[in-house]
């Protein structure tokens, strides 16, 4: 969507919906068997589209929606957020019964005004209220697995698309025709999960060598996976999506590694809330998965789920109706999974949380260790020594990253800490008590013995 102005939608829009203000009116004219221009109306044609016109909605029209029909259901649907006074004609009544019309399908919304058109809607304008094998042929057409809905450009309360299913567009396909810009979901039940991003680049990611080639290894596979699957035709053998398991103590990089991953190839990181996707009422779970990963599919987006013992906890014993349930639920992530087209990474604490059949679906499992003298001397030198001037000197930060180990996001508390203390002082100047004060209260969170 880069380089598309609004202004560019505008004039698309503007005249996609002259065009369907004509549909209108030649519909209702040989519907009613007024004085008519055309004998159908398809005779009507849509406004040729540019092939160097750039616009989300032209975009749409050309990969999903070329021909006449679909065209026609995809400006209906659009229509009443752009123009609704255009639909305002199908509000007529039928004078000899005194009810509305209903070959002009509509469903009425007790909290607004207007009319909003159905399937059957557009079955009418097509000439399916007098003609019997014009309206087959809408039925069939929208009853078959229809690319619009498959998509998720269209969206329908019922699986079976039927013709008094109100013609809907999608928030995600909505939100881009109007803003020409890309699609990003806020937090909600039905998309439980949270963009994360960070200020912070590789460098400042303090790991062992073999942690970073590692990590490494997953964003080669994200910035070559066309070149591997579709120019050298791996994609027989290989699947698109790529699953990674981050296991290690709280604080040890795996959020931050997770962003950056995102952030070096410019894709968006949604953390994944558990609390709202895993549920005890059976099947819920399931379904809250589903939506989840049906928003996420072909968006090149990441999925973080963090701290997944919950949910993909080893759950191998069937001693009761839950634990097969709770199996069930994890063949069926499994399953979503492996058919995602995108990157899956899983957060645990411990890898022995973790059932063996994810196990072995992944192809990377990363181990996120506590960091050891090196890394935290770096990092004190980073997060202190760079920063604040130390009454005793930088060296006595040495003595500091040998005696006491913590973990980087431990070692951010004590910055927060040494920065408030500073602050209160009106300069960057810190003590090393003051640091060795913000190590103690570290220890004591995680009931350990300080000396």
């Amino acid at each position: 969507m880069e380089g598309i102005t609004i202004t560019q939608t505008d004039t698309v829009i503007a005249r996609e919906i002259y065009w369907l203000e004509q549909v209108i009116d030649t519909a209702l004219a040989l519907y009613f068997k007024n004085e008519c221009p055309y004998q159908s109306v398809a005779e009507v044609q849509p406004p040729e589209l540019d092939t160097e016109e750039a616009s989300v909605y032209a975009d749409i029209v050309r990969k999903h929606a070329s021909g006449f029909q679909d065209r026609l259901l995809l400006i209906t649907a659009l229509a009443p957020y752009i123009k609704p006074q255009l639909l305002d004609l199908f509000l007529i009544k039928n004078k000899n019964i005194d009810h509305p019309f209903v070959e002009f399908g509509g469903v009425k919304d007790e909290k607004h005004y207007g009319f909003y058109p159905t399937l059957e809607t557009v079955c009418f304008l097509m000439g399916g209220a007098h003609d019997i094998s014009v309206r087959l042929a809408f039925m069939q057409h929208v009853f078959k697995d229809h690319p619009m809905y498959r998509e998720g450009i269209l969206v329908a309360d019922k699986r079976l698309v039927q013709l008094q299913e109100r013609l809907q567009l999608s928030e995600e396909y909505l939100s881009m025709i109007i803003t020409a810009t890309a699609y990003m979901p806020n937090y909600s039940a039905a998309f439980p999960a949270q963009q994360i991003t960070t200020k912070l680049s590789w460098e400042d990611l303090v790991l062992e060598a073999r942690i970073q080639d590692q990590l490494t290894e997953v964003l080669e596979w994200l910035r070559h996976k066309e070149l591997i699957l579709n120019d050298w035709q791996l994609d027989k053998t290989l699947k698109l999506g790529y699953r990674v398991l981050f296991y290690g103590a709280p604080g040890t990089g795996k959020t931050l590694a997770a962003t950056l991953l995102g952030k070096a190839i410019d894709q968006p990181v949604f953390r994944v809330d558990l609390s709202q996707i895993v549920s005890k009422y059976i099947g819920e779970t399931e379904k809250n998965l589903g939506r989840l990963f049906d928003m996420a599919a072909s968006k090149q987006w990441i999925l973080f789920f963090d701290e997944a013992d919950a949910l993909f906890s080893n759950r191998t014993q069937t001693n009761s109706s839950n634990d097969r349930h709770a199996n069930q639920e994890v063949a069926y992530l499994l399953q979503r999974i492996e058919n995602f087209d995108g990157l899956v990474i899983l957060a645990t604490n411990l890898q022995t949380n973790i059932d063996e059949a994810f196990l072995r679906r992944f192809q990377s499992t990363i181990s996120f260790p506590k960091p050891r003298y090196k890394e935290r001397k770096l990092l004190w030198e980073r997060l202190i020594g760079s920063v604040f001037e130390i009454e005793e000197g930088n060296d006595a930060l040495d003595r500091i990253a040998k005696e006491y180990e913590l973990s980087g996001g431990e070692m951010i508390n004590v910055v927060r800490y040494c920065a408030v203390k500073a602050a209160q002082q009106g300069a960057k100047k810190i003590s090393i008590h003051t640091v060795m004060t913000g190590i103690k209260r570290e220890y004591q969170k995680s009931n350990k013995t300080f000396n």
